[in-house]
């Protein structure tokens, strides 16, 4: 940076640099003598800036000499012309010198303008300096760093963000949900209007892993005391029931959405889908088909499953008066405070 070594460029190249704002320079080269940044040497326009680039930049290049070299690109933006900043420090350079230009970077780029610079290109050897060079550095650059294989299947499974759903009345646009969104089949649809319409009280889905899609596992009417009988011991499900109970003197419906994952019999990839596709399945069936969902639970038995917890789940206890802190009683037996007197000399 520029307090690093307190090098700025001289009023030559300052004025130059003005100049290149007015499009005919093609490659500029900058080098640091005398403590400032200087002009060192400069080409003009030609052909097209690919056509231009090795047989104008190869030339600039010192095998041992570390240098800037400013080339302008052919496209523009709101402020003129886009510019490739090319920091050329060799391998076999004096290890000072290489330090040195690396410091006053930051110098050189708020000199030219920091805004007029698009894109850099930092080279140890010749070959790196060049048009493929430049190209073999740019698909690095938009490429993604290699994954482990873990990462390769948590990338795969986050990659479907959006829903597509062909039924009538569903909004089909794509919506950008955190989670990974798979589509529901038209049974799953179906079976949910039932439910908003008090046609059935319990829904089962499951994940078709194979194609991606949830699909319906089964409906009914089923009461309470059966609820627990629906819960696989060995797969993961999403389960919907419309719990009809009493409260406090008042009959009341609340539809439970439960999340079932019965442990490590379960895969790591089922546990991993079932986990990702709870959030946009719920915003599918709130805010799509319209079923309004009370409480959402997550179990991992089938014993859990009773009326009372739902009950307590659905409306937990209210905490009235929270007990007072009380100040802990000194020991027992802490006897008697002892005075020392102080004999006078």
């Amino acid at each position: 940076m520029s307090h690093q070594t307190g090098i700025k460029a001289n009023e030559e190249l300052r004025k130059f640099f003005a100049k290149c704002k007015l499009g005919k320079i093609r490659v500029v080269k900058v080098s640091i003598e005398n403590e400032q940044l200087t002009l060192s040497d400069y080409k003009e326009v030609e052909k097209t800036w690919d056509d231009d680039f090795d047989k104008m930049v190869g030339p600039m290049i010192e095998s041992s000499q570390p240098s800037y070299i400013l080339y302008r690109l052919d496209h523009r933006n709101e402020t003129g012309y886009d510019w490739l900043l090319i920091s050329w420090s060799p391998d076999d350079a004096p290890v000072r010198q290489k330090m040195l230009y690396a410091s006053t970077k930051a110098t050189l780029k708020q000199e030219f303008g920091n805004n007029c610079i698009s894109e850099e290109l930092h080279g140890t050897s010749e070959h790196e300096i060049t048009l493929g060079g430049l190209t073999k550095n740019r698909k690095a650059d938009s490429s993604p760093a290699p994954l482990t294989t873990q990462e390769e299947e948590l990338a795969r499974l986050r990659k479907v963000e959006n829903i597509t759903l062909s039924n009538a009345g569903i909004d089909s646009r794509a919506q950008t949900l955190s989670g990974v969104s798979f589509p529901i089949s038209n049974a799953v649809i179906d079976s949910v209007n039932s439910m908003v319409k008090k046609k059935i009280n319990y829904i089962q889905l499951k994940i078709d892993i194979e194609n991606e899609e949830i699909h319906l596992v089964r409906d009914d009417v089923i009461p309470v005391d059966k609820l627990s009988e629906q819960i696989p011991k060995d797969n993961a499900r999403y389960h919907l029931y419309s719990f009809s109970h009493k409260y406090e003197g008042s009959t009341i419906q609340s539809v439970v959405f439960i999340y079932s994952m019965p442990g490590y019999s379960c895969s790591v990839k089922e546990r991993m889908l079932y986990s990702s596709c709870k959030g946009p399945l719920l915003d599918i069936i709130e805010s799509n088909l319209g079923l309004t969902i009370s409480k959402k639970l997550e179990i991992g038995s089938e014993e859990e499953l009773t009326e009372d917890y739902l009950i307590e789940e659905i409306h937990p206890k209210k905490v009235v008066d929270k007990p007072k802190f009380e100040k802990p009683k000194g020991p027992p037996s802490r006897g008697a405070k002892r005075l020392t007197k102080i004999q006078k000399t």
